[in-house]
């Protein structure tokens, strides 16, 4: 049970840093690797997998990322980018903030019932796969626009 708190502490704690990060992010222009490293980095996660603790069956892998993508639109929706002194910048938007605290109380309220009838290994796996599900379509949301945005600001800027 202590395993639970813990991962459910973890997570709430990584949704505020998150948010402050996002925050911070937002006063500096944006590139490309910002954009890239991040799901890069929680790939890494995935090593968890190797221990037979967290192993999860194809329909529990099919469940969480279907969860994440959907997820991930709302993050998708609220992420947007702006040209501000040929620099682009995310723009900051009010409704992340309440967006990232919904997805974490419906993650915590769902690992809350979901504790019952999984085994807390297998619930984290699901988890890092509905939080990777989710992290990986909207920073490719996020790129596509990026490259939008920077073809633009090549085009409006003459070569030297």
């Amino acid at each position: 049970m202590y395993l639970l708190y813990l991962s459910t502490g973890f997570a709430i704690f990584m949704a505020i840093l998150v948010m402050f990060i996002r925050m911070k992010a937002a006063k500096r222009p944006v590139s490309a690797k910002k954009i890239i490293l991040p799901p890069i980095f929680m790939s890494t996660g995935a090593l968890m997998f190797i221990h037979p603790m967290f192993r999860v069956t194809l329909l529990e892998v099919l469940e969480a990322l279907t969860v994440g993508i959907l997820f991930s639109i709302l993050l998708i929706k609220t992420s947007n980018f702006e040209i501000k002194d040929k620099h682009i910048y995310l723009k900051r938007s009010k409704a992340f903030v309440f967006i990232l605290i919904g997805l974490l109380i419906i993650r915590v309220i769902a690992k809350l019932i979901l504790s019952s009838s999984i085994d807390v290994g297998e619930l984290s796996g699901m988890f890092w796969i509905l939080a990777f599900g989710m992290i990986v379509p909207w920073r490719i949301a996020m790129y596509l626009q990026y490259k939008k945005l920077e073809n633009e600001l090549n085009k409006s800027v003459p070569i030297k």
